[in-house]
């Protein structure tokens, strides 16, 4: 399984998952121009998706749908809230160009072409959120952004990932001298909001909560008003000095851009 991260943040996410057999997208966040640009970035020259699948409606995750069906006329899974969420904020021709819509549910496992999917609750001020976990040919890669704190299931879900994307989207300290509305930065630290990277770091150095046998982490949604990729990264590595010896982390670290993709992981 090959995994590119085209972009990560506010302004637009999305990630590219392919094997032999099949190709997916989550997340459709760019317009046309953008996201073509992207793979081609990646030296990717896509001709067809299997699968466009969202994980809420929020537009950085979803504003550059209606473009792609009309690139790939891909069938799109989404849960029933967030489809409905879609329809009210998208333009038109969204419905338009529509095709197929597959609707999964929270908790539901489904595969596409040679990959298995496990879509799984996380806690986001949307409409139904979820994260995913991806299984191909014994490897597995699980992605969760936008989510306010780390619930132990989740946490359970991201167990065994040889490739986990995971959210560090602010430094608790510029999110509250930022620039940001009181109301803004309410949201973004509720239960329902965004990881701090200070909850992220709890989570990396607790052996009962992250297994540390991923050989990429990437921390991603990354803001670019309240926080940058320097204290993501020292962030995370204090936390991971902190393990124990025998639970070491051994993988590569990364932090997910906005404007460049990653370079393409091999699973």
């Amino acid at each position: 399984m090959r995994v590119s991260i085209l972009a990560s943040g506010s302004s637009g996410n999305i990630t590219l998952l392919e094997t032999g057999r099949t190709r997916l997208l989550v997340d459709a966040g760019l317009g046309k121009r953008e996201t073509l640009a992207r793979l081609a970035a990646v030296e990717r020259t896509v001709e067809h998706i299997d699968g466009i699948l969202i994980t809420h409606e929020h537009t950085d995750h979803c504003n550059g749908l209606p473009q792609m069906l009309g690139i790939w006329k891909a069938p799109l899974y989404v849960t029933e809230p967030t489809m409905d969420a879609m329809k009210r904020i998208l333009p038109q021709t969204f419905g338009k160009r529509l095709r197929r819509v597959e609707t999964i549910q929270p908790g539901q496992r489904f595969t596409i072409g040679d990959i298995d999917v496990h879509a799984f609750a996380i806690p986001h001020d949307a409409a139904d959120p979820i994260g995913f976990t991806f299984r191909s040919n014994g490897a597995k890669m699980a992605i969760v952004t936008d989510l306010g704190y780390m619930p132990e299931l989740v946490k359970v879900h991201l167990r065994g990932a040889d490739c986990l994307v995971l959210e560090s989207n602010h430094d608790l300290d510029m999110l509250k001298v930022g620039p940001y509305p009181w109301q803004v930065k309410q949201r973004v630290l509720s239960r329902t909001g965004h990881l701090s990277n200070h909850a992220v770091s709890e989570y990396l150095c607790d052996p009962d909560g992250f297994d540390a046998i991923a050989r990429y982490l990437v921390l991603a949604h990354v803001s670019q008003e309240n926080n940058n990729p320097d204290l993501v990264r020292l962030s995370a590595e204090e936390a991971l000095k902190r393990r124990p010896a025998e639970t070491a982390f051994a993988g590569e670290l990364l932090v997910a851009s906005q404007h460049v993709p990653l370079k393409p992981l091999e699973l």
